[in-house]
């Protein structure tokens, strides 16, 4: 297992955006996003494949977050916009090679310390 780095987490309004940004050590065919919120599961955000043919959204945040990654530079993003306060969570980066990808943790062996992020006004 490899340690990702995250960055870009903090507090926000409703209303408002942020962009998060994870390195990794590595090339790997699938990055992406997950989530868990105080109580609750970690769920998947947002996934991307290296050359972009499976990309994953989460039904409550599509059209509102945009997931992209640069590969030379082993790097996702995750712009968020339109937030609301329940997207507050510790959101984590995380990475794998299982070419499923998607929204499940279990495809995904490499995660990150992960970035809290707090929608409150």
């Amino acid at each position: 297992d490899w340690q990702l780095v995250e960055s870009g987490g903090g507090s926000v309004q409703p209303g408002g955006s942020l962009r998060l940004s994870c390195v990794a050590p590595i090339y790997f065919f699938c990055m992406g996003w997950f989530r868990q919120a105080p109580g609750k599961e970690r769920e998947g955000v947002a996934t991307l494949s290296a050359g972009g043919g499976k990309i994953y959204y989460a039904d409550s945040i599509k059209d509102r977050f945009t997931i992209s990654r640069v590969n030379s530079k082993n790097t996702v993003y995750l712009q968020m916009n339109s937030l609301k306060p329940e997207d507050t969570a510790m959101y984590y980066c995380a990475a794998g090679n299982y070419l499923a990808c998607g929204g499940d943790p279990g495809n995904y062996d490499s995660w990150g310390q992960g970035t809290q992020v707090t929608v409150s006004s």
